[in-house]
């Protein structure tokens, strides 16, 4: 075997530095020399092959990537790669944990664990208390003896609070393994689908050989997977979906990617520079072969052709000059700054969660950021969309009063015209009611009591939930609504407590200590749609009552009986004063009137297909001919600074929406309290009672000619509409009224109702949507999201029922709140309250936009400065494709010289201070529309870099120009032509960010000065060492000998004066003559630094204009001071001042022209 090879190869690359010799011995023919001579030293030499390719088989992996790793562009997408490629790993490694959790089967009676990838649909699994339910479930039993169980679906929904779930009516009693093993059942359901909240199926349990029992199943029958088992000890259910059939599995979604306004301007404006490029490469190519059309050109005696290429076709050998001229000038492309612009979204996103200002005490919580990929989206809101309950409120209800048969019950008791509190009883506002009225008295507080789903736990640790104390008696009310639980806390303080559910009959303490026990037959749950829920019992003494509950809107068409005008009557001021109003109604069954009720409700619930439908059709039915009883008024205070936080919004020209399913008056109530209405504002409403009276064109035709009469004569402020001066105009919409605008014309026109309803919104300072339906929510805000000016949007809410126009807004911000973290979770940006919303978008998204849009523009001018110097050096060496600078300077322009300063700038710069924007909303308005990187600006940067880099060329050719500039008289080369045009660029661009920055700390200082440094250091030790890993060095002593030189040195000085001076120029011109409200508020605050003793005082720096809210910030509880609190408020065309005290509340009309009316302790919304 022949291993002459393999020795090759082993000597060629194993072989050390001591086989080398400085001269090589040749021995002709190969023949040695005689014996007794020199010592024959045999030596291997390279065969004859011409080796012209970089790589070979073996070496082109690691090679070619180690080449194009040498680019840092490419560095950026491998780092994408991995990145992606790490989160996918996590993902399944997630799945992976999650798939192998333990889970508790029973087979043939036992318990037996596995892993919970091995569940099939069919098998029965026992759940403990705090567990997840690993699959979709129907509810069998529980160790509760009343066949409940209590969860959480905070993971599913949002929703924190405990529901109750119900096992099926022949199952419940199975407590053990062995009665559960030897269920015989079969249940028949619906496919899978994603609504979490709808569910239809039977399950036939068989005993013996008898006909099965069948049962309807519905969603209070279905433990989903994801949520958490609480406060029950364990249970067992059969599983019905599994893996990706669940209905979380189902509900996956991938959220779409959100793209900012700048991320747009900088894909068009790099689209803009590649036409450059092109143009660049196509003017040079072209410029080439007329130059060359001249034969002496085309082949100088020094440089003549061979015959291949003389003979090679001219349209490749153009195509060829095109694609080198395209990698010489590539670098205009600023690759690096999408590099840049990521680190500096990342890094900058910690600026807000570190903002110790935005962090709540109360909770525990500050700012989260789920995306940094809109941070200068924050300084661009046009629209905010925020949602009412939990959001501007806190959504931590107390029960006010109630009204029954037009008497006015509180929970205090008076005693000599005095108010003492704490105490068990019952304040009656009017004259006690007569006898039937004791009856309708007694039947109001039973309906309270018994028509809710709360649930009593007899126990003290329990999970962030509400205790009632009666009497030593320690009672916690469990609910999924914060107002059932504030209503069954307000009765027990009337002297009714709801004690328990047990084995179907609820139990209550009447005001004599008597136990009053009712059966539980049916339940009619609530629903958004009929917004009202029923419950159908029977008494001791045998009487089936119907006791329903719901809002007014779906009480008041229901009832046939009872005082509706006196109850309305005080609904409607109640909703004025921005409480939440409840109607509550009742009917009495006989026995055979009960019987077809309940067949009614065992139909439809049996019916596998349209079972909603036709429970909602049965519904209808039972609910109707009622008798009203009375009404409840709960309060939800406002949120801390939620007034100051609207107005300083307005001011900065963001137009504020309230997006609520509250009924219209306690909604606009709630508005006028945080300052979204003003007194001068003008109410419009298009409402469902609007388009009754009128048709919806007449409606909108009416509407668009009253803010259009104003709009015409008057000049509007286009983004907030807040004008002294003029009528402003507020818009109060419905959700049956938006559905009419959504719904296409019939007669299929494209004039439809959708731009004239735009077209008024535009011109009202403020829209309140009331009634609205979740994914109407998303539709208003895609609406606006598309109209013709492209507004960007943002949307807040705490709730489940907000994050669809969360997810639809081009910002979502979800609040931490008591409605779960489905919204949080499911947003952009998470706060702990509506106030932080100031800071974050007045302060944190106005420093964003301007530090990522002086970035993004620095970027495209550092590179004109660049690159144009090599387009025209292009036509001093005959289009030759020379480079001017070197390799190295190419490599480390955009890496090491030039990038640390403006990341260090896109992170810390202030142009205006901290306290200045909070104190001026307005300065928001100059960064308005893009108002940075729009194309006047654009164009200046890149007129200013081609200036620029014309300074630099030719300044160093005219100093060139037949002139010695060194001191023995020797003329500089080419490489010390591109060495000083390349000095003067860094030293430009670097200084112009300098004088553009307007808050100096020690890190600027050093980044600025010590890039400069680092650049000088790096240019003496590049060309004053000889490199031995390099095979040629042309830069060798070309810097020193440039700094050798005085002309070069006036040089360098002179041409960055001279690149600098226009730009210094123009920015005091126009400071001078044109400033913005920005460069006002910079000079301003520097005159008061200036001007400002230790014996100034404080207040008076402050902006006149600014008001603080310090001494009204803290947010009053109405129930806590009912004879001191005094309210304005404008509703219908009427000014009310309306004062509570303990004979109720008297509403007194006030002049509208007055000027101000009185205000004692209160709401923060006093006047």
């Amino acid at each position: 075997m022949d291993c002459s090879l393999i020795r090759t190869l082993i000597n060629r690359y194993c072989a050390g530095e001591e086989n080398w010799v400085d001269n090589r011995t040749i021995y002709v023919g190969h023949r040695e020399p005689p014996s007794g001579t020199e010592a024959y030293i045999p030596q291997r030499y390279p065969d004859n092959r011409i080796v012209s390719s970089k790589y070979t088989f073996w070496n082109f992996v690691p090679k070619n990537l180690f080449e194009q790793f040498r680019r840092i562009a490419n560095f950026y997408f491998l780092i994408i790669f991995l990145v992606q490629g790490y989160e996918d790993w996590l993902r399944h490694k997630a799945d992976n944990a999650m798939n192998q959790c333990p889970v508790h089967f029973i087979q043939h009676g036992k318990l037996v664990r596995k892993q919970s990838r091995k569940l099939r649909v069919g098998d029965i699994v026992m759940v403990k208390e705090d567990e997840t339910f690993p699959c979709d479930l129907i509810f069998l039993s529980s160790s509760r003896g009343d066949g409940t169980c209590f969860v959480t679906t905070a993971s599913l929904d949002g929703e924190s609070s405990h529901k109750t779930y119900y096992a099926v009516q022949d199952t419940k009693a199975f407590h053990n393994e062995q009665d559960i093993d030897a269920l015989h059942a079969t249940i028949e359901c619906e496919q899978p689908q994603p609504d979490l909240y709808k569910f239809a199926g039977r399950i036939n349990v068989y005993h013996d050989r008898n006909e099965p029992i069948a049962r309807p199943l519905g969603s209070e029958n279905l433990l989903l997977r994801g949520a958490t088992l609480k406060n029950t000890e364990r249970i067992f259910g059969v599983a019905i979906y599994t893996g990706m059939e669940t209905k979380m599995a189902l509900n996956y979604q991938s959220k779409s990617q959100k793209r900012s306004a700048v991320e747009k301007s900088m894909n068009v404006f790099l689209i803009v520079y590649l036409c450059i490029l092109i143009s660049k490469a196509v003017i040079n190519t072209t410029l080439k072969y007329v130059w060359q059309s001249d034969p002496f050109r085309d082949e100088p005696w020094y440089n003549q052709k061979t015959e291949s290429e003389r003979k090679r076709n001219l349209i490749l050998r153009a195509f060829t000059d095109f694609l080198a001229f395209m990698v010489l000038f590539n670098y205009i492309i600023p690759v690096s700054m999408y590099v840049t612009v990521e680190m500096q979204k990342f890094l900058g996103s910690y600026f807000l969660t570190w903002d110790e200002e935005m962090f709540d005490e109360d909770t525990g919580e500050g700012p989260l950021v789920n995306t940094s990929d809109l941070n200068e989206e924050l300084g661009q809101v046009e629209y905010v969309f925020t949602d009412k309950t939990g959001t501007l409120t806190e959504n931590n209800m107390e029960f006010i009063e109630c009204c029954i048969e037009g008497h006015v019950y509180i929970p205090h008791v008076i005693c000599n015209g005095q108010i003492l509190h704490d105490c068990t009883g019952i304040d009656m506002i009017d004259s006690s009611p007569g006898g039937s009225g004791k009856e309708r008295e007694e039947l109001f507080f039973q309906a309270l009591c018994l028509c809710h789903t709360v649930q009593v736990k007899e126990d003290d640790n329990i999970d962030g939930l509400k205790k009632a104390q009666l009497s030593g008696r320690s009672c916690v009310y469990i609910s999924s609504s914060p107002d059932e639980v504030a209503l069954v806390e307000g009765i027990q303080r009337l002297g009714y407590t709801y004690l328990r559910l047990k084995d179907n009959f609820m139990e209550i303490l009447n005001p004599k200590n008597d136990i009053e026990r009712f059966e539980l037959l049916e339940m009619l749950s609530f629903d958004s749609v009929r917004r009202r829920m029923s419950v159908i019992v029977r008494s001791v003494a045998g009487d089936i009552f119907l006791f329903c509950k719901g809002a007014d809107s779906s009480i008041f068409p229901r009832v046939t009986e009872g005082k509706i005008d006196q109850i309305r009557s005080r609904v409607e001021r109640n909703a004025v004063e921005g409480l939440r109003t409840l109607c509550v109604a009742y009917k009495k069954f006989t026995r055979k009137e009960y019987d077809s009720v309940c067949k009614l409700l065992q139909n439809a619930k049996l019916a596998l297909h349209d079972r909603e439908k036709k429970l909602a059709e049965a519904y209808e039915q039972i609910e109707k001919d009622l008798i009203l009883l009375g009404a409840t008024a709960v309060e939800d205070q406002l949120q801390e600074k939620a007034a100051d936080t609207i107005e300083a919004l307005q001011k900065a020209g963001i137009k504020v929406w309230v997006l609520t399913g509250d009924k219209m008056e306690t909604a606009a109530a709630t508005c006028y309290a945080c300052k979204l209405f003003r007194r001068n504002t003008q109410l419009l409403e298009l409402t469902t009672k609007k388009i009754e009276e009128q048709s919806l064109h007449d409606v909108l035709f009416d509407l668009s000619k009253t803010v259009l009469k104003h709009s015409g004569s008057l000049t509007r402020d286009n983004f907030s509409g807040l004008s002294t001066d003029m009528q402003d105009y507020g818009l109060i919409i419905d959700g049956a009224a938006l559905s009419l605008i959504m719904k296409p014309r019939e007669d299929g026109s494209s004039d439809n109702y959708r731009e004239h309803f735009l077209e008024i919104c535009r011109n009202c300072s403020a829209v309140l949507c009331c009634r609205m339906a979740p994914l109407q929510k998303a539709q208003i805000v895609k609406l606006i999201k598309l109209s013709k000016e492209h507004p960007i949007t943002l949307a807040i809410g705490d709730g489940a029922n907000d994050v669809s126009m969360i997810l639809e807004a081009h910002v979502g911000i979800g609040i931490t709140g008591k409605e779960g973290r489905q919204a949080a979770r499911n947003s952009d940006y998470a706060i702990p309250k509506f106030k932080h919303l100031k800071k974050m978008l007045l302060v944190h998204g106005h420093f964003y936009y301007v530090r990522i849009s002086e970035l993004v523009q620095y970027f495209f001018y550092k590179n004109v400065c660049f690159i144009f110097p090599q387009f025209l050096y292009q036509f001093f060496c005959g289009f030759s494709q020379q480079p001017l600078y070197d390799t190295a300077y190419l490599t480390l322009y955009n890496i090491s010289f030039t990038s640390l300063p403006i990341l260090l700038y896109s992170l810390m710069e202030q142009h205006v201070s901290t306290e200045m924007l909070k104190r001026e909303p307005s300065l928001y308005r100059d960064i308005a529309k893009n108002a940075l990187l729009r194309w006047r600006v654009f164009i200046y940067w890149t007129f200013l870099g081609l200036f620029d880099a014309v300074v630099f060329f030719f300044g160093a050719y005219f100093l060139f120009d037949n002139t010695t500039v060194t001191s023995n008289g020797q003329m500089f080369g080419n490489w010390t032509f591109g060495t000083l045009v390349f000095t003067v660029l860094v030293f430009t661009v670097t200084l112009k960010l300098a004088l553009d920055t307007h808050y100096w700390t020690w890190i600027n200082h050093f980044v600025i000065w010590g890039s400069l440094l680092f650049y000088i250091i790096f240019s003496l030790l590049w060309g004053g060492i000889i490199w031995p890993f390099l095979n040629y060095q042309r830069m060798y002593y070309v810097f020193m000998q440039m700094l050798s030189s005085g002309p070069a040195w006036l040089g360098i000085i002179l041409l960055i004066t001279v690149s600098l001076l226009p730009d210094v120029l123009k920015k005091v011109l126009c400071r001078q003559l044109w400033p913005t409200a920005t460069e006002r508020t910079q000079i301003m605050s520097r005159h008061c630094r200036d001007h400002t003793s230790e014996f100034t005082p404080l207040a008076s720096l402050k902006n006149p204009r600014y008001r603080s809210n310090d001494c009204s910030n803290s947010p009053a509880r109405r129930s806590n001071s009912h004879s001191k609190k005094r309210m304005f408020t404008h509703w219908r065309g009427n000014d009310y001042s309306i004062l509570p005290s303990i004979f109720g509340y008297s509403n007194n009309r006030c002049n509208s022209s007055a000027r101000y009316c009185y205000s004692g302790s209160g709401l923060e919304t006093s006047v």
